[in-house]
């Protein structure tokens, strides 16, 4: 393979973005063949032997995607320092390969499909508001929102930090208590869809992610993964316009989705 920019190495090891990876290369944290690396140097981890604080780098399975059903209680993240439970629990379980970065988040209390993938030219633009990808979810509400409250989401929410784009919003039968919504966004802020819901007076008692970017959980069990199929990939590359195998994308140093 040719030889990469250290700091693109890193991040594809999962070391953080590109920007992280540059500062631990400043740092002196980094050696090629024993000798500490410099800024903006290359290396081919086929050939020479990359290593981070000593130990050697270890790249993960190429342009790797997969699908998580994440149930309610589990933490998007790669550490908890309360030692709470997160998502690569239960990738810990599976056969899935090591370095798969999610895509966006979901809450603790929220559960639905996650998108993990080793690819980060994939994941920056499926998490970019740019590329307007559209996630649904069944949201579960108090109460029956009115014909006035269903056109408010319609046509854009007033939240603490703005205005948000309008949302899809079907509702879909009525339950004890209250209601479930079927609701399309192509934004991420964090917890937008609790927020949103909660400002036109119907709170969230129970959402789920049950669509991403034209992906349905199908028959996948909560706490259950797989990897997508070559034709499920190359919908979602198409769908980011990344249709040409290899084509470089925006670097990976943008905000991902925040958790909804």
């Amino acid at each position: 393979m040719p030889a990469e920019r250290l700091q693109k190495l890193l991040a594809r090891a999962g070391h953080g973005s590109r920007r992280s990876a540059e500062q631990l290369i400043v740092a002196g944290r980094v050696t090629v063949d024993g000798r500490v690396a410099a800024l903006g140097e290359r290396a081919d981890p086929e050939r020479e032997r990359v290593a981070i604080d000593g130990r050697p780098l270890v790249l993960p399975e190429a342009n790797a995607t997969w699908m998580l059903h994440k149930p309610e209680g589990y933490l998007v993240t790669a550490s908890d320092e309360r030692g709470r439970r997160t998502i690569y629990d239960l990738l810990s379980i599976t056969v899935a390969p090591q370095g798969l970065r999610y895509v966006g988040r979901l809450d603790r209390d929220s559960a639905g499909l996650l998108l993990l993938t080793t690819d980060g030219d994939l994941a920056f633009r499926l998490a970019h508001p740019r590329y307007r990808v559209p996630k649904r979810y069944e949201a579960e509400v108090e109460g029956v929102p009115s014909p006035q409250a269903l056109d408010q989401l319609r046509h854009g929410v007033e939240l603490e930090d703005g205005p948000t784009a309008p949302a899809k919003v079907q509702p879909l039968e009525t339950v004890p208590g209250g209601a479930l919504l079927l609701v399309t966004i192509h934004e991420g802020r964090k917890r937008q869809i609790r927020r949103m819901l909660a400002a036109v007076g119907h709170p969230v008692r129970r959402l789920t992610r049950v669509e991403f970017g034209g992906l349905r959980l199908g028959v996948l069990r909560p706490g259950e993964a797989r990897s997508l199929t070559a034709a499920e990939v190359d919908a979602l590359r198409r769908l980011v316009r990344l249709e040409a195998p290899g084509e470089v994308g925006t670097p990976v140093d943008a905000p991902a989705e925040a958790s909804l």
